[in-house]
């Protein structure tokens, strides 16, 4: 890949070549490899006066009551009116392969209208997965990145104070049943689907087990049969493999990024003979009203005369020579850019070539 991009001016960054290939691990996911979601509703306390006002955050109320009836309080009909508390939704995941008393990390964000979760303690909050399922449980001091000053005029607020996160705050109590030492056949998806890269993927296993075990079923599905290899083990198997280095190959694309001016082009994007002309084109309209008033000790009034000022600016057009086919979009971004158009501007010309059918590409506009 060979990425454009922009700041002010237009730049082409090197990168390394790909001549060594990536690891199949970064290219491919693996079949049971994979971690669950899960998600909780727990209760922030110890909170500097920043938390959910109980009037308009009714649920936080109802929840420390619970909490407070569970622990032996009893505060039927009481009325709160703390400030230190703060209603939260808490998630994480549970990673492959996680086991009973293992931990995990956390993110704490505030669904109240809680100011700022910095100083505050999670209390003990259970974390479900999909199937309702509880399969860890949080506590533990949060750590919030951003902060707010505030005065009696002012307020200013840096980062996000009402989100944070516990790292190793939550710890697993229940496992997800997968049995993976039983799997007979193991099935390798592509994050990035292409059938050349696939027909690598199934290459390079096949010379690495030394036996035909492994077999492209379409651009992004490779399908191994432990059974014919000579390590039965799924976990074994993929240790040998999951290093292997593939050379990925990938579409043609131009990604174009207007509220930025970014602009990232795949290596293999090639454009046809073409010539470019580029006018800008400038319209000025400038209101200088002038107030006219009558001599002294004359008759009269005084009135404002209006005065506009219209000018057009029709710059030269910068103009590119017809390019032979077959040339790099890279070539031409770059000889663009010596002639001083802006990014908007390319980016302007890269559609209109698109739309004449010369650039030979997926053009992508986010």
């Amino acid at each position: 890949m060979k990425p454009l991009f922009f700041a002010a001016l237009f730049c082409l960054l090197p990168v390394l070549s790909l001549a060594q290939g990536v690891r199949l691990k970064d290219l491919a996911n693996f079949e049971g490899v994979r971690g669950n979601d899960l998600v909780g509703y727990g209760l922030v306390v110890g909170l500097d006066g920043t938390g959910d006002g109980l009037r308009n955050s009714p649920f936080t109320e109802d929840m420390m009551s619970n909490i407070l009836e569970r622990l032996g309080v009893n505060v039927t009909g009481e009325q709160f009116r703390a400030k230190n508390v703060a209603a939260v939704i808490v998630t994480g995941q549970l990673q492959p392969f996680a086991r009973a008393g293992g931990r995990m990390d956390v993110t704490v964000s505030a669904i109240g209208d809680a100011s700022s979760l910095r100083g505050g303690t999670l209390v003990m909050t259970p974390l479900n997965a999909a199937d309702g399922q509880i399969y860890a449980v949080a506590q533990g001091s949060i750590i919030a990145g951003g902060i707010v000053a505030e005065g009696d005029a002012a307020k200013t607020v840096q980062g996000v104070p009402t989100a944070g996160s516990i790292p190793s705050g939550a710890i697993v109590e229940r496992e997800v049943a997968f049995d993976f030492s039983d799997m007979e056949n193991l099935t390798i998806a592509l994050k990035s689907p292409d059938f050349s890269t696939a027909y690598r993927v199934e290459r390079a296993i096949n010379v690495a087990a030394g036996n035909a075990v492994a077999q492209m079923s379409d651009s992004g599905t490779v399908l191994v049969n432990l059974n014919a290899s000579t390590l039965r083990s799924p976990a074994h198997f993929l240790a040998q493999i999951e290093n292997l280095r593939v050379e990925p190959d990938t579409l043609a694309r131009v990604v174009v990024d207007q509220r930025s001016g970014t602009i990232v082009i795949s290596e293999n994007v090639r454009v046809s003979r073409v010539a470019v002309s580029k006018g800008n084109l400038t319209l000025t309209v400038q209101e200088q009203p002038v107030v006219v008033q009558p001599n002294p000790f004359a008759e009269g009034e005084t009135v404002v005369v209006p005065r506009t000022a219209a000018q057009i600016e029709n710059a030269p057009a910068v103009s590119l020579a017809e390019v032979p086919g077959g040339t790099t979009l890279s070539d031409v971004i770059t000889g663009l850019n010596a002639l001083g158009i802006t990014p908007n501007d390319l980016i302007d010309i890269l559609k209109t070539i698109k739309a004449a059918g010369a650039l030979h590409a997926e053009f992508v506009v986010m």
